[in-house]
């Protein structure tokens, strides 16, 4: 309690002790000691006599309502918000549906009585309230990030926006009939399509300098295009120009068109397009809009432009106005006094307007890097050899450079978050022979290009294969023929593999029809030489002669002879049983 609000409590408490008509002058005493009227000290004392008369209910601060029924009330209730929060359904409706349909009972428990009676609709909204499940909390916006930008023209920010109050016709600017031009129905506003009035403004975030100018028809690439270049371009009787280094739009068709982001590429203007939905990533420009539309198009109420030359006029020359003459809070000073501060690195002057204009409609075109690191491009041959990870055979996307259009070119590259970036490359000099000036003279000097990052990785590769720690060391353990991963054992896999015991498996024999070869038998002569030669001394001439005979009238196999001379190895009695056979 403060100190004030105890003096209070105790003027109250006098006060109702004095008898009738005492009252008067002992209030007026005491506000002139307050320095305050005595209308004013009688408001604070019955504030003070109400907080101190009204007691505190005894189930201040709980719920009858279960958290459970809470949670699907409002998960109800988001459910029949729209996605532009509107509200489509009421606490009191959808309580009454999940009631009637049995989900919930969103009753109390009278403790005196016994019974059980229906929260009422005010009841169970201050209960969401204390769960923090009531949608004005759940659709509050979360908390926004600051963000701050270095200089002027560092950061700019661009968007359009319909003019709400004005169209153009022949009669000049008009202010928009809604009975006439609902935009509830689409024939209403297609009648004046491309009257209508597009507002485009564009903001630098650290001056909170604005530009300002108005077309005709959509928001397309073509307005977009042309009010970013006027905006760039140095006006006599404006401070602000030239290009920004960084752009931030919201994700309009036009904003995401190959023209206008071929124009950010060759401007090095790094495009950022804020999510859909984040408004707020952008917020320097929509309050401008806002300012606009109540600074100057009020006036358009009283004095009407009839041609759109004529509002631009108008236009610029508020605009000049308010960037000169308003202070603007966070800086404390006015818009152009503060961009005035930028410094020459900070301003980069735009190229005219018609190069520009070619710059939007002209795409980055892919360039093969040859033997020299050199690319070709507009008849020129480009040194890319300061390029970051440049390579033989690398593709690369380049562009036209609008500040010295015929002696460098622009190499798009992408940083780690995926977002475009400018390396500036120059034109290879030309000697009167035509050779590249800054090349070795044959006999007198000798150049190379600098370690490309494959040749890095290669030489790094090297040293791991053949376990050293430098060039010199690796060339030296290749010229010994030393092996190359000396600790790494090649066969290690084939020698962990522990071999598995198969179960054997039944199968069918193959049943195989050999061949049989069939050769000329032997003269009975010929296989009684044979086998002398064979049985030396065991061969009886005439006996085994007359037993060939005998056996095979028809000569002797060849293939039987190894089983003959088994045969007349044995003794006698056998052979005559044979042979008898």
């Amino acid at each position: 309690m403060s100190a004030l609000t105890e003096q209070l409590v105790m003027i109250a408490q006098q006060a109702r002790e004095l008898p009738h008509g005492q009252k008067t002058p002992f209030y007026d005493r005491w506000a002139r000691q307050l320095c305050m009227s005595r209308a004013t000290l009688l408001k604070k004392l019955k504030g003070v006599a109400m907080s101190n008369s009204r007691k505190r209910r005894s189930d201040a601060g709980q719920c009858a309502l279960e958290l459970s029924e809470a949670r699907l009330i409002s998960a109800v209730l988001m459910e029949m918000i729209r996605r532009n929060n509107k509200r489509n359904g009421t606490i009191k409706a959808v309580v009454k549906l999940l009631r009637e349909d049995g989900k919930i009972r969103a009753e109390k428990f009278d403790k005196s009585t016994g019974e059980l009676t229906p929260l009422s609709d005010d009841a169970i909204a201050r209960a969401l309230r204390n769960y923090r499940l009531h949608p004005d909390q759940l659709l509050a916006p979360p908390p926004a990030i600051a963000q701050r930008s270095a200089h002027p023209n560092h950061v700019w920010q661009v968007d359009a926006s319909i003019s709400a109050q004005f169209y153009m016709d022949v009669h000049g600017s008009e202010a928009i009939d809604p009975a006439q031009y609902y935009d509830g129905k689409p024939e209403n506003l297609k009648k004046i399509e491309r009257k209508r009035l597009w507002r485009y403004v564009i903001t630098d975030h650290t001056s909170g300098t604005l530009y300002l100018e108005y077309v005709l028809g959509a928001e397309s690439a073509e307005n977009l295009i042309n009010v970013f270049i006027n905006a760039m371009q140095k006006q006599r009787e404006d401070p602000f120009h030239g290009v920004p280094f960084i752009l931030v739009t919201d994700p309009g068709a036009a904003m995401k068109s190959a023209m206008f982001r071929n124009l950010c590429r060759s401007l090095s203007v790094d495009l950022i397009i804020n999510e859909v939905g984040n408004a707020r990533a952008k917020g320097q420009v929509e309050q401008a809009h806002d300012m606009v539309e109540k600074l100057f198009e009020s006036r358009l109420a009283i004095q009407k432009a009839n041609s759109l030359d004529e509002i631009n006029q108008l236009a610029w020359r508020w605009m000049r106005h308010f960037n000169a003459t308003a202070t603007h809070t966070r800086t404390g000073m006015s818009r152009y006094s503060k961009w005035m501060e930028i410094q020459p690195d900070q301003l980069r002057l735009a190229p005219g307007g018609e190069l520009c204009r070619e710059l939007a409609v002209s795409d980055p075109e892919t360039r093969v890097v040859d033997n020299y690191v050199q690319i070709s491009f507009r008849g020129k041959q480009f040194d890319v050899s300061s390029v970051p990870d440049i390579g033989v055979g690398q593709e690369l996307m380049v562009v036209r450079n609008p500040w010295r259009d015929e002696d460098t070119a622009q190499i798009v590259l992408r940083d780690e978050h995926g977002r475009e970036i400018f390396h500036v490359v120059e034109a290879v000099e030309r000697d009167d022979h035509g050779f590249n000036v800054n090349a070795a003279m044959i006999g007198s000097e000798y150049k190379r290009h600098a370690t490309t990052t494959g040749e890095e990785q290669r030489q790094q590769l090297e040293q791991i294969a053949t376990g050293t720690t430098s060039i010199a060391e690796a060339e030296a353990a290749r010229k010994a023929k030393r092996r190359v991963f000396a600790d790494i054992n090649p066969h290690a896999d084939v020698e962990a593999y522990n071999p598995t015991d198969f179960m054997p498996k039944r199968g069918t024999a193959l049943d195989v029809h050999t061949p049989r070869l069939v050769t000329k038998p032997l003269t009975h002569v010929e296989a009684a030489k044979l086998l002398r030669d064979r049985l030396g001394s065991c061969w009886k001439g005439a006996e085994h002669f007359g037993w060939l005979k005998a056996t095979y009238p028809d000569g002797v196999p060849s293939e039987e002879i190894d089983a003959i001379e088994a045969l007349l190895r044995q003794p006698k009695a056998n052979l005559k049983l044979v042979g008898g056979a």
